[in-house]
């Protein structure tokens, strides 16, 4: 979800809380509003502290008490879900090195996938995303394919499982 190429989350309409990166890891001009996401991969999210991120922005106590997954260790990724990582870390990373002198174009700490596609790739006559070949940014395009082909392989692993769970017939 975080790095599918239809997620549509966008730090413009509110805090964007999936962010999977620590600022270190990405060379971050600044910190992020939410560090959600980073802390739920790493198994640092706490059930019962009131005074957490998680519990004060995205749920309520109760919630985490009866409907929500909260590791309490770090994350174990596959093979091919550690390639999406790390393709995705790359990018983030290539967008945090970049030089934001254009005031139509300011730097945002907390850019989403969405928010970095939106800054190389820019927008047609009809504010539609230009696909990723229109993208000025030769080392952006080979980081977006090397993303694509990491979530193409891992997709690939993961269809035999939805039939085998039931989560579609065939």
């Amino acid at each position: 979800m975080l790095f599918y190429e239809k997620n549509r989350i966008t730090s413009k309409e509110g805090i964007n809380h999936f962010i999977p990166f620590s600022e270190s890891q990405v060379g971050a001009k600044e910190a992020f509003e939410s560090h959600f996401m980073h802390k739920f991969i790493k198994g640092k999210i706490k059930r019962d502290s009131k005074t957490t991120e998680s519990n004060n922005a995205l749920f309520s106590n109760e919630d985490l008490e009866q409907t929500c997954f909260i590791p309490t260790k770090k994350l174990e990724f596959s093979a091919e879900a550690q390639e999406v990582f790390d393709a995705g870390l790359e990018l983030w990373k290539h967008y945090h090195s970049q030089e934001f002198e254009d005031s139509k174009n300011p730097y945002n700490p907390n850019a989403s996938l969405l928010d970095i596609k939106a800054h190389f790739q820019g927008f047609n006559d009809k504010d539609k995303m230009n696909p990723p070949q229109k993208a000025q940014d030769s080392y952006y395009k080979d980081l977006i394919g090397t993303l694509s082909a990491a979530l193409k392989s891992l997709a690939k692993k993961i269809e035999p499982k939805v039939y085998e769970y039931g989560f579609l017939r065939e």
